[in-house]
């Protein structure tokens, strides 16, 4: 296997970031600097960046996924100095190089895919992959009447016009200016659901992911439990970015 392929599917960057990081001499093969991305490294090799070891080469001959129905309050990321983390939920698993695929705010519920698949991962979440993903929304407020069509155009921010969203009111009251919604994008943005749903005249109050491309969340699975994903969603996944 090539250097900057297992890097990659460590989740350490994408291929060409890789490619960087093994330039700046950051990466270790049995202890020593390696600077040549396409070096070939075996199953017998250790792999470390910036002196933490990855591990052996061979454990990652199975990929492991994992849906996770995320809970509020926990940050998407490895660790994190003042909040817990999603990935200390699979800290029995005793897995190394797990990551989120993708982030959910802090405040955000529902569908998270884990895994250890750095290339998998990064073509799920490419903007050039267009993989929609559908959210469920409470908010304060009644939306413009032509919501659905702004969003369906793009909204124009300040840093940016978001690609076409989609809207579906659900639910709306008039007693208490309140509405029920899915939003479904394609994109990743900071904040983008709530700040879509601010641009048409209401406020997110509560939001959970329930898609995520072909996958709808498990419904069986409780705020804060997860699986492992089928073969079958695995391929799933493959298929909606072109790698069946």
């Amino acid at each position: 296997m090539r250097l900057d392929k297992y890097l990659a599917d460590c989740g350490i960057g994408t291929r060409s970031e890789v490619k960087e990081i093994v330039r700046k001499g950051r990466v270790s093969v049995n202890g020593a600097v390696v600077k040549d991305s396409g070096a070939a490294v075996s199953e017998a090799d250790s792999v470390s960046v910036d002196g933490r070891l990855l591990g052996g080469v061979g454990e990652l001959k199975k990929k492991h996924w994992f849906m996770l129905n995320k809970p509020a309050g926990l940050v998407s990321a490895n660790s994190d100095e003042k909040d817990a983390t999603v990935i200390d939920i699979f800290k029995n698993e005793g897995l190394k190089g797990l990551f989120t695929v993708g982030r959910l705010d802090k405040d955000t519920e529902g569908l998270l895919l884990v895994c250890d698949d750095g290339e998998m991962s990064h073509y799920l979440t490419a903007p050039s992959r267009n993989i929609a993903k559908v959210y469920y929304a409470k908010i304060d407020g009644l939306l413009a009447p032509d919501a659905a069509e702004r969003l369906a155009n793009g909204i124009e921010f300040k840093e940016f016009v978001s690609r076409p969203a989609k809207l579906e009111i659900l639910s709306a009251d008039a007693d208490n200016n309140t509405c029920e919604a899915y939003v479904t994008v394609s994109e990743g943005r900071f904040h983008e659901v709530k700040r879509l749903i601010a641009a048409v005249g209401g406020e997110v109050t509560y939001l959970k992911r329930i898609a995520f491309g072909p996958l709808k969340l498990d419904e069986s699975l409780k705020a804060g439990e997860y699986r492992e994903l089928s073969g079958g969603e695995i391929n799933e996944l493959r298929a909606a970015v072109g790698k069946d």
